[in-house]
């Protein structure tokens, strides 16, 4: 007997590295330049695509200046723009208060990512996460939804850096110490102003004999906080950056 793998959602939502939707509808674009629609897509699909949400939690996010009543008509005519550019059945309705995406019609790829990293699949993970969560993607007047966007593309990040530190403890394990070098780096550039990623990057750099590109990612580190935090490193991983210089210098 075989088994069949279920068809493939045939419209998929991207949200990493920048919003897109791909699929058999003529009018995407317009829809993608709907901004609250958009926010409303994202937020029913991340962190899992078919995780229902309360109406009354979705207007308050994406209508806080609106009184209940027309909070709730403007949620409805989002909810029929979404409908009419990629089908009735793409938004699921559970009573009268709670809405979801369908995971049979719409995959999003910041949901598989997820989904991928926390089940174990470490490489499947790292190739969905092209780049930062809905990169400039502001909601006017919508305080919540900014904060939960942002707290979701910390979350993101700090999965995706530990990921690939994950990966690359696994290629140290296994002697390839190329991939384990690259996997290291990527794990602090994933979640580059995290220090003590930093910190452990640099030491397995070493262990692998790359002290050249330790120092190299350590100063990168060094000049992107300071231009973007006004910060220095510090007193411990500075120690350490002057250990590794000292042991590269005999």
């Amino acid at each position: 007997m075989t088994s069949t793998q279920p068809p493939a959602p045939p419209f998929a939502l991207t949200l990493f590295g920048g919003v897109g939707l791909r699929g058999p509808a003529s009018d995407l674009d317009g829809l993608l330049v709907n901004a609250k629609a958009v926010g409303l897509l994202a937020f029913l699909a991340v962190p899992s695509v078919g995780r229902y949400v309360r109406r009354d939690t979705l207007t308050a996010l994406l209508w806080p200046e609106l009184d209940q009543t027309r909070a709730r008509t403007a949620l409805r005519k989002t909810v029929h723009v979404i409908r009419r550019a990629i089908g009735a059945d793409a938004l699921l309705s559970r009573g009268d208060e709670e809405l979801a995406v369908a995971p049979e019609v719409v995959w999003c790829d910041a949901a598989a990512f997820t989904a991928a990293a926390d089940a174990g699949f470490l490489l499947a993970a790292l190739q969905l996460f092209h780049g930062e969560l809905m990169p400039g993607f502001h909601l006017s007047e919508c305080l919540e939804f900014d904060q939960w966007l942002e707290q979701e593309r910390a979350s993101a990040r700090e999965r995706a850096s530990a990921v690939a530190w994950a990966l690359a403890q696994r290629f140290e394990n296994d002697e390839q110490h190329s991939d384990a070098a690259g996997m290291a780096r990527k794990s602090v550039r994933y979640s580059w102003s995290d220090e003590r990623a930093l910190r452990r990057a640099l030491r397995m750099l070493d262990r692998l004999g790359d002290r050249a590109g330790a120092l190299r990612l350590y100063d990168e580190f060094a000049r992107r906080l300071a231009a973007e935090l006004e910060a220095e490193p510090s007193p411990e991983t500075v120690e350490l950056a002057a250990q590794l210089r000292g042991s590269s210098a005999r």
